[in-house]
């Protein structure tokens, strides 16, 4: 049985008839699940194109933009923790100056200095 949504936004007149939209926006989340179910390799695109109800070089293409992406995602978590490492270290050689300053001031001011 075909099921047919005869609603409004979907439908769109085109010359002397009327069009079914055919487009359709997924999610991310539903793209990252269809990209790592062809990555996993488990079932074939066709299979998967099946399943999803989406053609099979949308899949091809979302596989191809997920496997293109990867290594960003740990080389960016990587230098975001080496920036946060950074700012830190800076932060706590700040803070060190500046208790050596006071107390050579304190040392100074109470006749500790040698």
């Amino acid at each position: 049985m075909i099921k047919v949504d005869l609603s409004p936004e979907t439908i769109r007149y085109s010359g002397d008839r009327f069009v079914k939209n055919k487009r359709r926006n997924h999610s991310a989340a539903f793209k990252a699940k269809v990209a790592l179910a062809a990555a996993k390799g488990d079932k074939t695109i066709a299979e998967l194109a099946s399943q999803y109800e989406v053609h099979p070089s949308q899949i091809a293409k979302w596989k191809k933009q997920l496997l293109e992406s990867l290594p960003e995602i740990f080389s960016c978590r990587q230098h975001k923790d080496r920036q946060d490492q950074e700012a830190l270290t800076a932060q706590l050689y700040q803070q060190i100056g500046q208790l050596k300053v006071e107390l050579d001031w304190l040392k100074k001011k109470s006749g500790f200095d040698a």
